[in-house]
């Protein structure tokens, strides 16, 4: 009997579909297996004009995906993890956490609205910032409080287009997805922001590959394709995300890393959300030797 073609959901824009691609280009290099792209579109993905908030947050790229797995109309769907509830349907797992990219922010600003003397955001007074997440607004603001946030939504090239067209003066994205996509950045400059100047969302630069329990053929399959240090750092961000219990658009920054003495959690959580007065966070750095101490610990600084 021959082998069953893998069946891959993903969402239909650039981003999803590279993710997509490598995902089944690994499957049949590292593990011989054919797959077939089954292309679904979210929520998140028909509606562009409300904020990520508006359209009930969590899960909004992922929940017609997790839909069609329980439905048995493919085998597996590729997430970006940071987009992944941390709370599965009954029925689901992920398999595999892949090689993670950095996790880190980059800024794709015009070039009449740099100033490189003003430090690690280069941007210049009353620089209008496009990004719809709060955890970015609240440390762009708490570091540049002359700064203009607008909310925008759209897709990686969307959103750099409108720096292009300067529609905003800056976007900020995860360097990861821009990385992937190779997008030409002509006519734009773009500059790479350390992670102790902005800390990423729980899980960013990650992937996951989810599929169902109980197709045990698949998961033992794609389990192979498990990076662990990457399963184990988003872990503890995503075990803290948890324990917050806001979902996925909570304002919090969060990085693990290990290190020799343990497991390290950095986090920051604005603690003030709806107030667009003042910025106020919320700082925690804990060692641990797992990932659920470590979330723990940092829990207890944050809460």
């Amino acid at each position: 009997m021959s082998e069953r073609i893998l069946r891959l959901g993903t969402r239909g824009s650039r981003l999803a579909l590279w993710q997509a691609h490598w995902v089944r280009d690994a499957i049949k290099e590292r593990l011989g297996r054919e797959v077939e792209l089954v292309i679904l579109k979210t929520q998140g993905d028909k509606d562009q004009s409300k904020p990520v908030t508006q359209l009930g947050g969590v899960g909004v790229f992922v929940k017609e995906l997790e839909r069609a797995l329980l439905a048995n109309e493919i085998d597996l769907a590729v997430h970006s993890l940071k987009d992944l509830p941390t709370d599965l349907p009954e029925g689901l797992c992920v398999a595999a956490y892949p090689v993670r990219k950095s996790p880190h922010e980059c800024l794709i600003v015009h070039p009449d609205a740099v100033d490189r003397a003003r430090g690690p955001i280069p941007l210049i007074k009353g620089a209008t910032v496009g990004t719809a997440s709060l955890r970015r607004r609240a440390l762009l603001l708490e570091r540049r409080p002359d700064l203009s946030v607008q909310g925008i939504r759209g897709n990686v090239p969307t959103r750099v287009d409108k720096a292009r067209t300067r529609e905003v003066d800056a976007v900020m994205l995860a360097a990861a997805g821009v990385d992937r996509l190779e997008l030409t950045l002509e006519g734009l400059e773009r500059f790479d922001l350390g992670l102790d100047d902005v800390l990423p969302a729980p899980g960013q630069g990650a992937l996951a590959i989810e599929v169902r329990e109980e197709d045990r053929e698949a998961f033992e399959l794609l389990a192979q394709l498990d990076d662990a240090e990457a399963r184990e750092a988003t872990a503890a961000e995503r075990e803290l995300l948890h324990g917050i219990g806001a979902g996925c658009s909570v304002p919090l920054g969060t990085r693990a890393w290990r290190e020799p003495a343990g497991l390290v959690l950095d986090s920051v959580l604005q603690v003030n959300p709806t107030d667009h007065a003042q910025v106020v966070l919320r700082r925690a750095r804990v060692r641990a030797e797992t990932a659920t101490d470590a979330a723990v610990l940092a829990l207890r600084v944050l809460d």
